[in-house]
Formats: structure tokens, C-alpha cells, sequence
């Protein structure tokens, strides 16, 4: 018998997911696994707003359904490629959130060592490439990131993060969308300035002695060459200014 207190954080978290603009309409899917060894998603085609304990399908890891109402969410296949990859992840959260969903969409990782946060609680956040919603193309698309990451941008698709726990997850979710927000207005300001080599070393060993978390076996953030910089700003000059002269400006 699936306990309701599991249910009860189901709800929450979806409608929290709801509530923060992460997901629109029916989009977005969530999921758990059993003591059973089977897992809990939500079902397809339900509002994460309007979401209530009896909105979720139980199956097993090769994706049967066992129990409860409806169908199970379009992208369990991807739920359970989680599950069967690391067996110390729990819970596994898809949604879509807007600034994060505008990185994936341009098609540009949250991989910079800009955000001590995230570098601690998360690592490099990187891309997957481009898979069909629905389809196994999502799954097989995470292959690369798998095993040392638990944050993962979808390319033109959303994010998905997965932890031990359900509230884990979700506040990974909260995470992403954070710092890529962080990201967009640090850009609009002229572009983040990341840590160097020394700043992350001391952010490795504050990071061990202060919360036990050894960051280094997640995927590493960059530090961008200087002149990578130098030819960004040259390319976003130089394409103001054709614009301007188009419009007659200049």
C-alpha cells in the first residue's frame, strides 16, 4: 500500500512547481520510487496546479503500469533511465521553467564557475542535445551526464533533476532556475566574472570541512579563456551595429 504521506509530497511539489511558473498547462512531470522498487509518476494530461493523491500511476521499472488512475506521464521513459542508472536517486523532477528553459533553448549550458551555490550543491549544469519529447531520444540524451551530474538542461525542452529525496529534487529545480536567472541579468550587466582556479579551491576545502560535499566528483565547471570573452563582446558590438545601420541609425 503506498503510504500517503508520498502522495502528500507529490502534491506539494507539484503544486509548488505550479505555483513558481516552472510548468504551464499540463506540462511537467514528477516521480518517486517505492519501497516496492516500482515508481510513482504523475499521470499524463493533468494540470500540476490542480493535482490531487489520486492523480498518480504506479509502475514498474520496465515502465507496466500496476496501479492507480489514468496514464502515466509521456516522459516516464525518461524517469525510469534515472532509476535504473543510479540507484541512489529517489525522486526525479521534469519541468520547464523560463529562464532555464531559455538557456536550454538557446541552446547554451549553465557550466561557468560563476555561483558558489551551485558549484557546491550541483556542479557544472550541463546540456543534452536536442530529443523528441516523448520519445527515447530523451533518455538516451542523458547518457553523457548521467553518472556525475543531478541537474540536466533538456535543448529546447526544459530541465529535469533528480536527488535521494523528493524535496531534494525539487529544490535542485529551484536551483537551476535560479542561477540561470542569476545568469541572464549578470549578462544584461555587461557578463558574469568567474571564480578563478584559487577561488575554487578554497570553495573545495570550505566545501568539505563545512558541509562534508566533495564537489570534484560532479561535472566540473569552466573558466572561460579571457580572449573567449574578448571575441564575444567583438561579435555582440559588431552585430548592434549592423542592426543600428539597417534601422538607418548610424
Amino acid at each position: 500500500m503506498i503510504s500517503s504521506e508520498i502522495t502528500t509530497q507529490l502534491v506539494d511539489v507539484c503544486h509548488r512547481l505550479y505555483a513558481r511558473n516552472m510548468v504551464t498547462a499540463t506540462d511537467g512531470n514528477v516521480s518517486v520510487r517505492l519501497s516496492n522498487g516500482n515508481i510513482l509518476t504523475t499521470r499524463s494530461g493533468i494540470n500540476k496546479g490542480m493535482i490531487t493523491q489520486n492523480d498518480f500511476v504506479e509502475v514498474t521499472l520496465a515502465g507496466e503500469k500496476v496501479g492507480g488512475n489514468g496514464k502515466a506521464s509521456t516522459e516516464v521513459a525518461m524517469h525510469l533511465y534515472v532509476y535504473h542508472h543510479r540507484p541512489d536517486v529517489n525522486a526525479v523532477v521534469h519541468a520547464h521553467p523560463t529562464y532555464a528553459t531559455g538557456f536550454a533553448t538557446a541552446r547554451i549550458p549553465l557550466t561557468q564557475c560563476t555561483f558558489p551555490e551551485v558549484i557546491v550543491g550541483l556542479g557544472a549544469i550541463p546540456l543534452a542535445e536536442y530529443a523528441t519529447p516523448s520519445t527515447m531520444e530523451v533518455p538516451e540524451s542523458l547518457a553523457p551526464f548521467i553518472k556525475n551530474s543531478d541537474a540536466i538542461l533538456l535543448a529546447n525542452h526544459g530541465a529535469v533533476t533528480y536527488a535521494a529525496t523528493l524535496y531534494d529534487a525539487y529544490f535542485k529545480m529551484e536551483k537551476v532556475e535560479h542561477a540561470a536567472h542569476i545568469t541572464f541579468v549578470a549578462r544584461m550587466l555587461g557578463g558574469a566574472k568567474p571564480l578563478s582556479s584559487d577561488d575554487l579551491e578554497k570553495l573545495r576545502t570550505v566545501s568539505v570541512q563545512s558541509y562534508g560535499k566533495d564537489f570534484s566528483d560532479k561535472i566540473a565547471c569552466t573558466i572561460p579563456d579571457s580572449r573567449d570573452d574578448e571575441i564575444s563582446e567583438t561579435t555582440l558590438r559588431t552585430y548592434v551595429l549592423e542592426s543600428l545601420r539597417k534601422h538607418g541609425i548610424t
